[in-house]
């Protein structure tokens, strides 16, 4: 998530197991251990200067930067992969316009342009193997299933079509092969939020009116289920799938965080007119099991943690962590500042 400046930090982000998260800040780049909250590395802004982005590699020693901010040491249309053991960068991709997102699977480095997104071989051998062009993407949408284990290595991103999502599969795709495009229709307006699961079988997606979030399977490309984030237009800044695929929440700039189940449905509320059926497709909706708020119109990320755990990290530099039930019940476990909180180990 990339967020316009509040204080220091520029954009935060999980790692793909969501056990981290990373701070692109105008000071350099934090990393923080989720449980417990530890900060974990810590690069100044006189090694790597002010950075936009920053994408981790699970717990590995690389992690994808990209320069940003008011004092850069790097370009905006270059990213550059640290790595932590040898304390030094080892390599750099640039591009001819501004990089808006990094993504990084064990074996692939995903960067997303305007209109492009380019897939290269990663971390042995790192040269292009694919390009897509995009519908004009200023946020940079793009996700990659995580998992080597997984059957599909499933890259999703905005389709040409306004609110379609692209669906490709790098694992059998093969390069400057022309092909039709695998798409889902998810929305009437443009696209504004993506989540992949972890085995990339599930796509959540928003529009920019941030209402409602509907779940696909991305193999029969149905829709399986919609959710009702809430009546007033918002904008979502994250949405994220428990590890096991159960739950789904997301965070907006309401400083909202929803909690779906996604499995056990009959879970979510309903409307109170879901019986009298004349509100058509409103009451169709279901609404969220449970909730929490942090600071409203703070940007924030929010993923699942251990023990029925929803995380919320936010830019003003607070933690938060809730602890949810199937009675919807939504009680709060810890709360930090994080910039506050000492290096606790190495990386």
């Amino acid at each position: 998530m990339n967020y316009q400046k509040r204080g220091e930090i520029i954009s935060l982000r999980f790692n793909q197991d969501h056990g981290c998260f990373s701070c692109a800040m105008e000071t350099g780049l934090r990393i923080y251990n989720v449980e417990p909250l530890a900060e974990k590395a810590h690069l100044d802004q006189e090694t790597v200067g002010s950075l936009s982005l920053c994408e981790m590699l699970y717990r590995t020693n690389f992690v994808a930067v990209v320069g940003g901010g008011a004092m850069p040491k790097f370009a905006d249309n270059t990213v550059l992969i640290w790595d932590d053991v040898g304390q030094k960068f080892v390599l750099e991709f640039t591009f001819s316009s501004q990089v808006l997102a990094v993504r990084l699977r064990r074996d692939k480095l995903i960067v997303a342009m305007r209109n492009q997104i380019y897939v290269f071989n990663f971390p042995h051998n790192p040269t292009k193997i694919y390009t897509f062009d995009t519908r004009t993407n200023p946020k940079g949408l793009c996700e990659v299933s995580p998992l080597i284990t997984s059957e599909r290595q499933l890259l999703v991103f905005p389709g040409h079509k306004c609110g379609s999502v692209q669906l490709v599969d790098l694992s059998t795709t093969v390069p400057d092969m022309s092909t039709a495009p695998i798409t889902i229709g998810a929305h009437q307006s443009e696209v504004a939020c993506i989540a992949l699961n972890q085995q990339g079988t599930l796509i959540a997606t928003a529009s920019g009116k941030g209402t409602l979030i509907r779940v696909f399977d991305t193999v029969k490309r149905n829709l399986l289920v919609e959710l009702r984030r809430g009546t007033d237009p918002a904008t979502l800044y994250c949405i994220n799938f428990s590890a096991d695929s159960e739950f789904l929440c997301c965070s907006s700039d309401k400083g909202t965080i929803h909690i779906f189940a996604l499995k056990d449905t009959h879970l979510n509320k309903r409307s109170t007119f879901s019986k009298m059926g004349f509100l058509g497709t409103y009451v169709d909706s279901q609404w969220a099991l449970a909730n929490f708020t942090v600071a409203a119109e703070c940007a924030c990320i929010c993923a699942f943690g251990s023990r029925s755990s929803v995380i919320a990290v936010c830019v003003d530099g607070t933690f938060h962590r809730y602890v949810f039930n199937s009675d919807g019940n939504c009680n709060r476990e810890a709360f930090d500042v994080f910039l506050d909180v000492c290096d606790d180990s190495d990386f």
